[in-house]
């Protein structure tokens, strides 16, 4: 089952997704147990023969041309089928599964991370999962180190992101629509509230995850990231946060869904009033379809959301 197409072949197709899944021809190279120079070679005589530069080289590395990108969707579905005969008809076992997702600070995107991994029949399998900042989500799925991204959009920052999604041909694909709320310690003076007003926070140190570089209030991944706070505290990671948010009592404004087997019984959440709202999705790049595994973890993450209460808005068969 070796032959493609000419001499186009599986390792070949394999090479290349390798290299997009490591993010370096030296890491592919490491994982493939075979030398650098070889596997460039092999990469650029694929090159020669479809006449396109799957890759874009620069003294920054190896990125994916838009060609590359269109390509990559092509290989990854031949690659799975013909493993899928294999398995079916030379009881050959399935290669390691590979996933990477990026999103922003949400327990429900590591609940159904968790639960993919818990349901995959796999012997192996090598899956990342970056909890990261807004711009980098952006350029993860952008270079296809991710094969999704999980971010929100609301009245304040849609033109702007949408904008940069558009130009880098990405898709933002809504998954549901939630109210604020505040995540504070359960010990919090405010925590027995059904609702707090945005003045009762005023004297309490405000958490956000902090952006690096592209510290934009677009980016924020907090809503009213332009309201002036007396106390403020950067952080980047949720862990840290939460402990902050223990220990002096803060709070940070999140989407509300909490995860007591991910997070505790230290955390509690209360509803913000507010007339804004976040509007939850996940982007995709335009130029390659999602893997197998990439689209169970999307069918994971709306069964963990209508878990919630959360109605589930599709949207993947809209123009």
């Amino acid at each position: 089952m070796e032959a493609v197409t000419g001499k186009m072949t599986l390792q070949q197709l394999k090479y290349i997704l390798t290299i997009v899944n490591c993010g370096s021809v030296s890491e592919a190279a490491k994982q493939l147990y075979i030398s650098q120079p070889s596997l460039s070679s092999a990469v650029k005589d694929l090159e020669k023969e479809i006449g396109v530069d799957i890759f874009l080289r620069s003294s920054k590395g190896t990125t994916l041309s838009n060609d590359g990108a269109e390509f990559l969707s092509y290989a990854r579905q031949v690659v799975e089928q013909a493993e899928l005969l294999e398995h079916r008809y030379m009881n050959k076992q399935p290669s390691k599964k590979l996933c990477s997702i990026s999103t922003q600070h949400y327990a429900f995107a590591v609940q159904a991370f968790v639960s993919l991994l818990k349901d995959l029949n796999a012997n192996e399998y090598e899956c990342t999962l970056r909890e990261t900042r807004t711009y980098e989500i952006i350029e993860d799925v952008r270079h296809m180190r991710s094969e999704l991204g999980i971010l929100y959009l609301n009245d304040f920052n849609q033109k702007v992101i949408e904008k940069i999604l558009k130009e880098n041909d990405l898709r933002f694909q809504l998954l549901f629509v939630a109210e604020p709320h505040v995540f504070i310690s359960s010990s919090h003076p405010l925590a027995e509230r059904t609702i707090v007003e945005v003045e009762d926070l005023d004297e309490y140190p405000c958490l956000a995850f902090e952006q690096g570089e592209y510290n934009s209030f677009y980016f924020s991944e907090e809503i009213l990231s332009t309201r002036t706070q007396k106390k403020k505290i950067r952080v980047s990671d949720r862990a840290t946060l939460f402990n902050l948010l223990i220990g002096l009592n803060g709070y940070t404004i999140s989407s509300g869904v909490l995860n007591k087997d991910l997070n505790g019984d230290q955390i509690t959440s209360v509803r913000l009033r507010t007339n804004d709202n976040m509007r939850i999705g996940y982007i995709t790049n335009d130029n390659v379809n999602l893997s197998l595994l990439a689209s169970e973890y999307v069918i994971k993450l709306k069964s963990v959301i209508a878990d919630f209460g959360y109605p589930i808005i599709n949207q993947e068969d809209e123009p």
